[in-house]
């Protein structure tokens, strides 16, 4: 969550944009993205050079050696030039009109091409655009992001800068009137990422990645694993993270950590843009997020996946004619196509954890109990964690709920719990909440995945409690109604009431006492 000065900075950098001509709230979005991504690549580049000094590896800086930039044959040594002036340290302080010039010419497709051209992220930045159109803007939008993060540097906060900037800047995107994605809060995604515990070898894919918040989330995951105690520290949400990761020798796992892990897909090539660098600026050399309509015919990637999280769009619908011919559930509704979709992305064995809308745990209709019915009778279906309206907002009002499940295991016991706050507030500012020692209030949050792990069907029978679990059984008897609420036993405390003889007396007393009062105050005057 971002301050109010960070906030203050950047709305203004919003407004730069704005009057400078780039109106577009998703244009603005992007090309901001690029800037960030300059600015991280630096930073990243310079801690990975700082880490592998202090321990004693080798390094190979981004920055090393010469570019030729488009036009200049490889041969022609002279109009080459030294990659340590493509870094944002080195051009920030350049004249504006050779800074855009610079930037134009040999900073941006510099970056279009960092990996080798078969890459994902070659491929998805061919068509990239670099839109600011004059030298004064440029100037004032660096200068504006170096204040960003000079002051997040103040505050020693441990944070995902981009995801936080996108984040804001989506609400600018909402105000605007348009439609589309919004960001999962990252804490409800670090959730996620605690509860189905993540590990190296795992192949961890989001059939609609959207900025790859869940393949970061699960990327620190991972990486906390192999850092030392003294090189771990708390995150804004109260997580545990690292990101030295100096217990990761191996050069195997490394590479299959950055190369053979994380996988995405969507199909908004400006998301897939800022998704990819989004991970490569946290370190993921090589992510695979790629231009596909999991929904669709052309979409088979079946039994593949030891993982998979996401927050699928709700409330969508799709085109019949366009649908995989291999799905079971008979409906046009995204929600539930997605969900019978992670089932048959996941191997055996493959846990997955997905934000749904409420409606899906509940619903009637044939399509919604035919996806209950996968989750119960395909899978260990483990828990189902209800979340409080206010947990989307500001950008939806929209109830929903965590699903965890693993393909091919048993189901016995349903777990369910009933979150009731997440340490921000409900409404549209979702401020954080404080304890009155002054630490931050988590509520819910770290409470969940104490008591997930620490579940017990046969001591968790009380139904009146926040969290409880109900017999498979009980569920199928309901139409695989998996609604918390349909389970759940409201304690009411009876209220007694005075008989009206007894009111009457109290009132008449009262009344005589009021009288009496007033012929005091009357005897003073």
């Amino acid at each position: 969550m971002l301050t109010p000065i960070l906030k203050s900075k950047v709305a203004a950098l919003w407004d730069k944009f704005w009057s400078g001509g780039i109106s577009n709230p998703l244009n603005a979005i992007e090309q901001i993205t690029y800037l960030l991504f300059m600015k991280q690549l630096d930073e990243t580049d310079k801690r990975k050079m700082s880490n592998a000094d202090f321990l004693g590896e080798e390094f190979k800086s981004v920055f090393s050696g010469k570019y030729f930039p488009p036009g200049v044959d490889e041969k022609d040594e002279k109009n080459a030039v030294e990659k340590e002036t493509l870094r944002w340290s080195f051009f920030k302080n350049m004249p504006s009109d050779d800074m855009l010039l610079h930037i134009q010419s040999r900073v941006f497709p510099f970056i279009k091409q960092l990996d080798d051209a078969n890459s994902f992220f070659t491929k998805h930045m061919a068509n990239a655009a670099f839109l600011i159109p004059s030298g004064r803007m440029l100037t004032e939008a660096v200068k504006t992001i170096d204040e960003i993060y000079k002051e997040l540097e103040k505050e020693n906060r441990f944070i995902d800068a981009q995801g936080d900037f996108y984040e804001f800047l989506l609400d600018s995107l909402r105000s605007s009137g348009k439609n589309g994605q919004f960001r999962t809060p990252t804490h409800i995604i670090e959730l996620i990422t605690e509860l189905v515990e993540p590990k190296l070898g795992h192949k961890i894919a989001d059939p609609a990645s959207g900025t790859a918040g869940f393949l970061l989330a699960a990327y620190k995951y991972i990486i906390t694993e192999f850092t030392s105690e003294d090189y771990k520290q708390k995150d804004d949400n109260g997580f545990e993270r690292g990101t030295l990761a100096d217990k990761l020798v191996d050069e195997q796992a490394k590479k299959m950590l950055n190369e053979e892990t994380f996988f995405g897909f969507d199909i908004d090539p400006t998301m897939i843009r800022i998704g990819l660098m989004n991970l490569m600026m946290h370190g993921i050399t090589q992510p695979k997020i790629d231009y596909k309509d999991t929904l669709s015919k052309n979409y088979n990637e079946d039994n593949f996946y030891d993982i998979v999280m996401a927050n699928p769009p709700f409330a969508g619908s799709m085109d019949k004619g366009d649908l995989n011919p291999s799905f079971t559930v008979s409906s046009t509704k995204s929600e539930l196509l997605f969900l019978e979709r992670i089932y048959k992305m996941l191997r055996m064995g493959g846990t997955a954890g997905v934000v749904v809308p409420q409606g899906v745990l509940f619903g009637s209709s044939n399509a919604f109990i035919t996806v209950r019915k996968l989750l119960l009778d395909k899978c260990e279906l483990k828990a189902v964690i209800t979340m409080p309206s206010g947990v989307f907002k500001p950008y939806a009002g929209v109830t929903s709920a965590i699903l965890l499940f693993t393909k091919g295991g048993e189901t016995k016991d349903v777990w369910f719990y009933e979150m009731q706050g997440d340490g921000l507030s409900l409404d549209d500012k979702r401020a954080e909440k404080f304890l009155p020692n002054g630490d931050r209030d988590f509520e819910d949050l770290h409470v969940i995945i104490d008591k997930y792990k620490k579940r017990n069907p046969k001591k968790e029978t009380d139904r009146s409690q926040q969290h409880f679990f109900v017999p498979k059984q009980e569920l199928i008897d309901n139409d695989y109604d998996l609604s918390l609420s349909k389970y759940k036993e409201e304690v009411y405390e009876e209220i007694t009431f005075d008989k009206p003889k007894v009111i009457l007396e109290k009132l008449a007393d009262l009344e005589k006492e009021i009288v009496s009062s007033i012929q005091k105050l009357e005897k003073l005057f």
